[in-house]
């Protein structure tokens, strides 16, 4: 299929670029942006006239609940969910029913995911077996199968020899290891921040000091064998400080914070909303500032929207019963925008954050807009302001802190692989 996107305000964050042009599409890739190639004969022509056409956006955290979670959503609704966010490639946690740390499952939500049609899948492999954190899984093996990455969602390995043994294994391999930086033993039953709010509703906490514990461990380990880690869901103001020290020491590390943490803080839980349960926890609001001007500097690289559809029933229970998580894919376009309106940013820096970044991080070639590129595209008008009820948001689960918000930011196409995929 052959398609004009025509007038439309083209921003590559990768290569610089702001500015108006078209571009033309033939055979799944960019032919040409400008000028339309010789006889170049459209079958279809989008008129992105006062729309924005940026690379389709790479998110780093996206549970699809698949396999073992189908009670919470299924492959079905969080892929639709999924291009209508305008997200065109995602990274999806290993922590499944079981695990990904068998090739055969690897292989099969691969397929299964394939079959849709819809975003390209990269599946996390499990670090260790069962996500248990005792025995490593085969990464080469898992490599094989599709996984591009491995890590071990749930927080940092208790046992540090288990941890620095993976880290070897992965940089002989050339692997990145992904960690969330929690230190189990000082979380306990922890639900909320250590702070004023968890006081008042008597809520048991998880200290900021869970979080940079684990980042120390991580930091001399990344230093000792020379892997390349990425460090998932950073929540604090010290964390933040620790990974720029880090930096400025050459440690190959990049981080991701969530989008949920980028607008709230502890005191959005308010009296006991369920939505707010995540983890890591929602952190006082100099945290929040501090992850909010942190990419300033470039300390934190990529905004991820950390999907965690949770089925209705499980919000419903008292706050330090309800299950973590929260839904966000179709939030982390407009969420990101309000994010860069705030900070006065330049859109150009602000898709960074949720395209060329990211796809960098998780090594594929994504991200981008250049000639000779797959198409996968995303064209939104930033003018459209929506409201997010459980009416408009496609996935499966309506847990999210944001219900009833007005947010700028509307998706109007998504394209994959040169074809048209959600048009709203």
């Amino acid at each position: 299929m052959k398609i004009h996107i025509k007038n439309g305000r083209l921003i590559d964050a990768k290569h610089g670029i702001d500015t108006i042009q078209d571009i033309f599409i033939a055979k799944g890739k960019i032919v040409s942006i400008g000028t339309a190639p010789d006889d170049f004969q459209a079958s279809r022509v989008i008129d992105a006239d006062s729309l924005i056409v940026c690379a389709g956006l790479v998110d780093l955290s996206v549970r699809l609940r698949e396999p073992g979670f189908e009670y919470k959503a299924t492959l079905e609704s969080e892929m639709d969910a999924v291009v209508a966010g305008g997200v065109t490639s995602i990274a999806c946690p290993p922590d499944t029913d079981p695990p990904l740390d068998e090739p055969g499952l690897v292989e099969m939500l691969k397929y299964r995911a394939k079959n849709l049609n819809l975003a390209h899948v990269y599946p996390i492999g499990a670090l260790t077996q069962g996500l248990k954190g005792e025995r490593l899984t085969e990464m080469a093996e898992l490599n094989d199968a599709g996984c591009v990455v491995f890590g071990q969602p749930d927080g940092l390995l208790t046992d540090l020899r288990v941890l620095m043994q993976a880290m070897r294994y992965a940089s002989t391999f050339g692997f990145s290891v992904w960690l969330r930086p929690q230190e189990i033993s000082l979380t306990s039953d922890g639900v909320a921040h250590d702070g004023e709010v968890a006081t008042r509703l008597g809520l048991p906490v998880v200290p900021v000091c869970a979080e940079t514990v684990a980042l120390s461990n991580i930091i001399l380990l990344a230093k000792e064998t020379g892997v390349r880690v990425h460090l998932c869901r950073i929540s604090s103001a010290e964390g933040v400080a620790m990974i720029r020290a880090a930096k400025q020491q050459g440690v190959a590390i990049t981080c991701d914070v969530s989008i949920n943490h980028l607008h709230l803080s502890d005191m959005d839980i308010g009296f006991f909303d369920s939505n707010c349960h995540l983890m890591p926890p929602l952190r006082g609001s100099s945290d929040r500032d501090a992850l909010r001007n942190s990419f300033l500097d470039g300390t934190i690289d990529a905004i991820c929207s950390d999907h965690t559809p949770v089925d209705e029933d499980a919000k419903l229970l008292p706050f330090g019963q309800s299950e973590v998580g929260a839904t966000g894919v179709e939030l982390l376009l407009p969420l990101t925008l309000k994010w860069g309106m705030e900070m006065r940013l330049p859109l150009l820096k602000v898709l960074a954050k949720v395209t060329s970044n990211p796809a960098e991080i998780l090594g594929i070639d994504a991200g981008h807009l250049s000639v000779g590129s797959v198409a996968d595209i995303c064209i939104f008008d930033p003018d459209c302001y929506w409201k997010v009820t459980p009416s408009t948001i496609l996935s499966q689960g309506k847990n999210t802190p944001f219900l009833g918000m007005e947010l700028p930011g509307k998706v109007k196409y998504t394209l994959v692989n040169g074809h048209v995929i959600y048009e709203y």
